[in-house]
C-alpha cells in the first residue's frame, strides 16, 4: 500500500491533480483505492463522480455533530476520535468499484479541525482494507500538516500556481513536514494548467525540489468543473489526462 497526498494553495489545481491521477490509476488497473477529501470545499467527490450525500454517507464533521452535539454523546472517557472510527467505516466510506471515498467536511463546531482530522487518522492507521494506493486530497494551507493526518507518506505532490507565493509554499511545506516528523520518501513538484512553460532547472532551483511537469491546459477539465461532471469520463485523448501520464512515469509509477 502506497500513501500519496496532495497539497498546494488554493485555486493551485491539486484536486483536479488528484481527480486525473486516479482516472490514471483506473485504466492502468491500479486499484483499489482509497480517496481521502480532507479539503473542507469537498470538490473530489464531484470531481470523480461521487455525491456522498446522495449515496447516503455523511463526512466525519457531519458524523461528529451526529453524535456529540445531535445525540448528546459526551467526550469524557474514551477520547472522541476513538470513538468515531467504527462509524466512519460504517457511515462515512463510499464504496466503489475501482475506489472507496471520505470526506472530512466543513468544520464540526466553531474553532479548528482537531477532532475530525484526528478521527480520520485514526482510521487510516487501523485501515481494514487492503489498498494498493491511499491518496489524499488536502486543504490549501499548510496548517493540516502540523496536525498530522498521517505520518506515514510515501509521495507527496505540490501543486503550485505561476506565483511567487506558490514556490515559498513548496519551501515551507517542506520544511514543517521536516519539522513535525512527517515521514516521507519523495516530495515533487508539478505545475498546475495556469503554470507556465518554464525549464525543469528553475522550478527545481527555485524550489529544491524535484519537478514533474505540468498539468496540460485542457478546456475540457474547464467545462466539465463548471458542470459538475466527473473528469473520469475525460476522453484518453484529453491533454490533461496525458500530461498526468508522464508525470507520474517520471515519479516512477506505471
Amino acid at each position: 500500500m502506497k500513501m500519496m497526498v496532495s497539497m498546494g494553495r488554493g485555486g493551485s489545481g491539486k484536486t483536479s491533480f488528484v481527480a486525473l491521477l486516479t482516472k490514471h490509476f483506473i485504466e492502468t488497473r491500479n486499484y483499489p483505492m482509497l480517496l481521502v477529501d480532507a479539503d473542507p470545499d469537498q470538490n473530489l467527490g464531484e470531481m470523480v463522480g461521487i455525491d456522498l450525500e446522495e449515496k447516503g454517507h455523511k463526512t466525519i464533521s457531519e458524523l461528529m455533530i451526529e453524535t456529540f452535539l445531535e445525540n448528546g454523546g459526551t467526550t469524557v472517557g474514551i477520547p472522541p476520535s476513538e470513538r468515531m472510527e467504527g462509524m466512519i467505516w460504517k457511515k462515512g466510506l463510499y464504496e466503489g468499484e475501482y475506489f472507496d471515498l471520505m470526506a472530512v467536511g466543513p468544520k464540526w463546531i466553531e474553532g479548528c479541525y482537531c477532532l475530525p482530522d484526528a478521527a480520520l487518522k485514526g482510521a487510516l492507521s487501523r485501515l481494514t482494507k487492503s489498498y494498493k494506493y491511499i491518496i489524499v486530497d488536502s486543504p490549501a494551507g499548510l496548517e493540516h500538516i502540523n496536525r498530522k493526518i498521517t505520518s506515514e507518506v510515501d509521495d507527496i505532490f505540490d501543486v503550485i500556481d505561476p506565483s511567487k507565493k506558490s514556490f515559498d509554499h513548496v519551501k515551507r511545506a517542506y520544511r514543517i513536514a521536516k519539522e513535525v516528523k512527517i515521514n516521507f520518501k519523495n516530495f515533487y513538484v508539478v505545475g498546475g494548467n495556469r503554470f507556465p512553460e518554464i525549464s525543469g532547472e528553475e522550478v527545481e532551483r527555485r524550489t529544491n525540489q524535484k519537478y514533474l511537469g505540468k498539468i496540460a491546459y485542457d478546456k475540457n477539465v474547464e467545462e466539465f468543473n463548471l458542470s459538475g461532471k466527473s473528469l473520469l469520463k475525460l476522453p484518453p485523448s484529453s491533454p490533461a489526462y496525458l500530461s498526468i501520464k508522464e508525470i507520474m512515469k517520471k515519479a516512477g509509477y506505471p
